[in-house]
């Protein structure tokens, strides 16, 4: 037992901290055209600089990384001149932030697509459920498997994502490698079918993932990259045969980065009703990884310092509490009462529901 707490300070790779109260990624759907961070995204982030540490929105690292409208990229100039405009908001209020690199994979349409292709993914399975094109729900298109010899490619746009966000002024990454998209499908089973290098053996599996990690390290240094898992998470029709296997081999593997941190969501009652079977997360892969871990899924104030003080989490990700608050920290601080976020705003464009959530005071 530790005598942590979320007011504890903390240090990750180079950077001292002040709190553990970390803000999850969170897709808002706000970006400007051409998919560029802009000043009101700029002024959301400033707002919640009082997080230990802010973990950007899910941001594509190639034009076929996309599978929702107006969220954000990192490929292009124009990007990364948005992305510093945000970067620098945060910084002037002594926050840190880091940028999540993606690729949706499968979970796309071929609208968002360049030149109408149809989405890539590990293996031909078309995903269950149907996806908001901007105009209306559509089912998913069964997507394009892609071929061995274009893995380095993949490889490569991962990098270029890196190498730019370095340029817009973050103080490092997070790989996304959860909640079904491209890294996820190939790490598990359910979604990965091949029989190539990429496929098969949880070895042969996880092979993406630790090549997308040493790649995206040779740029950053080990200790400014993290990486997210969800093991038992179900959304965008995601399942393992194992999870505990499959991640717990995943992560051993990758301790030899030294890694800033892994984020690790933990099993939630959303999750189970839409389907885990799993009590696999934090908690049951604490064993296996050497290196800090930040976990996120539905924690509270109370539930946030039990997981520290039990050991199995360094720091916690709030989602939805910070969306609402952007002062999170100070109400936790204080046990004041929290905002109640407004979902019909989620994901609307606008300040709304976005930038207008009060301090307090």
């Amino acid at each position: 037992m530790s005598h942590l707490t979320l007011f504890s300070p903390i240090t990750l790779g180079p950077m001292a901290l002040p709190n553990r109260i970390f803000m999850a990624p969170l897709t808002r759907c706000r970006a400007g055209e051409g998919n560029v961070p802009n000043e009101l995204n700029a002024e959301y982030y400033a707002q919640r600089a009082s997080a230990g540490l802010i973990i950007s929105e899910a941001t594509a690292v190639t034009p076929r990384g996309y599978g929702y409208p107006n969220t954000p990229g990192i490929h292009t100039a124009s990007q990364v001149e948005g992305w510093r405009k945000v970067t620098e908001a945060v910084h002037a209020k002594g926050g840190h932030i880091y940028l999540q690199l993606w690729n949706v994979g499968r979970i796309s349409h071929t609208v968002f697509q360049p030149n109408g292709e149809l989405p890539i993914a590990p293996s031909s399975i078309q995903p269950k459920g149907k996806i908001f094109t901007g105009t209306g729900m559509e089912e998913y298109p069964t997507p394009r498997a892609l071929e061995t010899v274009e893995m380095p490619g993949i490889i490569a746009e991962y990098i270029h994502g890196a190498i730019l966000a370095k340029e817009a002024g973050f103080d490092g990454v997070e790989i996304h490698n959860a909640n079904g998209y491209l890294l996820d499908q190939f790490l598990r089973d359910g979604t990965n079918h091949r029989t190539d290098l990429y496929g098969g053996s949880v070895q042969n599996r996880a092979r993406l993932t630790i090549e997308v990690t040493e790649a995206v390290v040779g740029v950053w240094g080990a200790d400014r990259v993290g990486i997210r898992f969800s093991p038992s998470g179900v959304f965008n029709d995601m399942h393992d045969s194992n999870p505990l296997e499959t991640f717990g081999y995943v992560l051993g593997e990758l301790n030899r980065f030294g890694l800033a941190y892994a984020h690790i969501t933990q099993v939630t009652a959303q999750d189970i009703a839409h389907g885990a079977t799993g009590g696999v997360g934090p908690k049951e892969l604490r064993p296996t990884w050497k290196g800090k871990i930040v976990s996120a899924g539905g924690f509270t104030l109370e539930s946030g310092n039990a997981a520290l003080t039990e050991g199995w989490a360094d720091a916690i990700a709030f989602g939805v509490p910070f969306l609402s608050n952007p002062d999170l920290p100070e109400r936790f601080s204080r046990n004041a009462e929290l905002n109640k976020p407004d979902e019909a705003t989620f994901y609307a464009p606008g300040p709304e529901g976005y930038t207008d959530y009060p301090f307090l005071g």
